[in-house]
């Protein structure tokens, strides 16, 4: 057999099921959403089986991304651990079927709590369905395993749809990579996620006059070794930049380059940052603007830095 082949049919098999998913979302996740966010507790996520480690997983992004949530076992539920919930929680109970025992067996329990209930089930006309406040459809056609057992695209499905979950709720709280870094403060991720344009920028800084001949700039282009200068008028305000692209330009353009000062091809202004903002901010600039260094400001509209993208890149 020809695994190659038959790996894209399960990927496209899969990706034509999502599309199907994707054209059936209505109003339905608006109310979910909206429910989720207005909550005075948590988000207590419910499953067995293969769709638990799937709530697993949708838990654990929401909890990290501004969304109090925890995952509990439905079969763990009846033994003890529907004690973690309620009142002000909301249960999102996740059964393909939506006839799973397990699941089926805590709907009572939690009404009694009086938590509010969604599904996340397959089966839209499932006794699950009909004993909850909301519905989250993610029925598929057909599985992509070939005997139609394992769950394979409806799993895909579910986790599709906690994924959109998770990023719309975020959106709805304006959650940020400041508030991400909160939950994230281990590792080189979290430390970028803190860190601020000061703590990496550089502050030997090129500097070039307007009437600097092309010689002398590639010496201090060379020296610095960032791949740009700025440019400084008599009065020492920055006014422009030279970057190794405007060198290239300047070789192609100019007969005799050995007369050629800054100001005759230099770009005048430059973007730049102020030295409080995040890391996060700065690369998020560089890759709007497909530039690779930054000037760094003060509160006084000072030039203190530059910041290269390399800075970023190479921060442990």
């Amino acid at each position: 057999m020809d695994f190659v082949k038959r790996s894209k049919e399960i990927f496209n098999s899969e990706i034509a099921e999502l599309q199907k998913l994707s054209d059936r979302i209505g109003l339905e996740i608006n109310e979910v959403v909206e429910l989720i966010f207005a909550g005075k507790g948590k988000l207590v996520i419910m499953g067995v089986g293969k769709t638990g480690i799937i709530g697993h997983k949708i838990s654990s992004s929401l909890a990290s991304t501004g969304t109090p949530s925890i995952f509990i076992n439905a079969a763990e539920a009846m033994h003890g651990d529907l004690g973690m919930i309620n009142k002000n929680d909301i249960a999102l109970l996740i059964s393909n079927s939506g006839s799973s025992s397990e699941i089926l067996n805590v709907i009572a329990p939690l009404k009694k709590i009086g938590c509010s209930l969604i599904a996340m089930t397959g089966n839209p006309n499932s006794i699950l369905a009909k004993e909850v406040t909301l519905i989250l459809n993610i029925g598929v056609e057909k599985e992509a395993c070939p005997l139609g057992l394992a769950p394979t695209t409806s799993t895909t499905a579910a986790l599709v749809m906690g994924d959109a979950l998770t990023i719309c709720l975020m959106e709805r709280r304006g959650f940020k990579a400041e508030n991400y870094a909160l939950y994230h403060p281990g590792g080189a991720l979290g430390r970028r996620l803190i860190s601020r344009v000061k703590d990496e920028m550089v502050t030997e800084i090129p500097k070039v006059l307007e009437a600097t001949l092309f010689k002398d700039i590639m010496h201090e282009m060379s020296n610095k070794r960032l791949g740009m200068t700025l440019v400084y008028n008599n009065e020492q305000q920055a006014v422009g930049i030279i970057t190794d692209g405007d060198i290239r330009r300047a070789i192609q353009r100019f007969d005799d380059i050995r007369q050629v000062v800054a100001a005759d091809f230099m770009t005048h202004g430059f973007k730049r940052i102020g030295q409080d903002e995040l890391l996060t901010e700065a690369l998020e600039m560089m890759d709007i603007n497909k530039i690779t260094t930054l000037t760094v400001m003060n509160n006084s509209e000072q030039v203190v830095g530059i910041l290269s993208i390399h800075n970023i890149i190479d921060f442990r």
